[in-house]
């Protein structure tokens, strides 16, 4: 491989990444928000709103049955009027955002939805606000499920990223459809996505190691 093969890696990895990072943290600050208000309006939540919770929830819905190839089609005037750009790697973070925020919003949900009502029960007998029932009882709680989840969904958000070679977003998906399946270079197919598993592996062993850490039922 020579000079300019591996600047190339190295320069589409860090693309790949900072994609991932970046809508993986923009996504997480909706779809957590997105996860609480579905788990208290919820008929069983600790402020019930039917409206609400089944409104948020079709929404929610719609956005998770868009496969992410159309969704990132169909989002290409919002992303030019947003970045100034359908090119290059910005481009692709906010059909990123839009595609993984309702599905870390779901797994937020399912999270929450794990901590023993008892738990909540004791709260509210002390007199905890529903605020305080939210900060200081279910996400720390859940906090090694919603971990767990965190692997799960970054990894899924990778896997979206490598996409973006088909709208020229840049990355390793684009070294692997550009030169790997146009060109018919296996071999450079092959890297990019040896390199894209080594990513996923990082990125799960990771959060499983901080969701381990902080689950006090394991170290009891």
């Amino acid at each position: 491989m020579d000079a300019a093969s591996i600047s190339m890696y190295f320069e589409e990895t860090w693309a790949t990444i900072y994609m991932t990072l970046i809508s993986s943290a923009i996504s997480y600050l909706i779809g957590i928000p997105l996860g609480v208000i579905l788990v208290v309006t919820d008929k069983d939540g600790i402020a019930p709103c039917n409206p609400v919770h089944t409104a948020l929830g079709v929404v929610i819905n719609i956005f998770r049955s868009i496969p992410f190839l159309i969704l990132l089609v169909m989002v290409l005037p919002l992303t030019k009027f947003l970045v100034g750009t359908t090119l290059g790697p910005k481009a692709i973070i906010p059909p990123l955002i839009i595609a993984s925020a309702p599905y870390i919003g779901r797994m937020v949900e399912s999270s929450l939805k794990e901590v023993s009502a008892g738990v909540i029960e004791a709260a509210k007998s002390m007199g905890a606000s529903n605020w305080q029932i939210i900060y200081k009882v279910l996400i720390p709680e859940a906090k090694p499920s919603l971990l767990v989840g965190a692997a799960i969904c970054i990894t899924t958000i990778l896997s979206y990223s490598a996409m973006a070679g088909f709208v020229g977003g840049g990355g390793l998906g684009a070294i692997a459809l550009n030169y790997g399946y146009y060109r018919y270079k296996t071999d450079i197919m092959m890297i990019a996505v040896v390199i894209l598993v080594v990513l996923v592996q990082i990125i799960q062993e990771f959060w499983m190691r901080v969701s381990r850490a902080t689950d006090k039922r394991a170290r009891n």
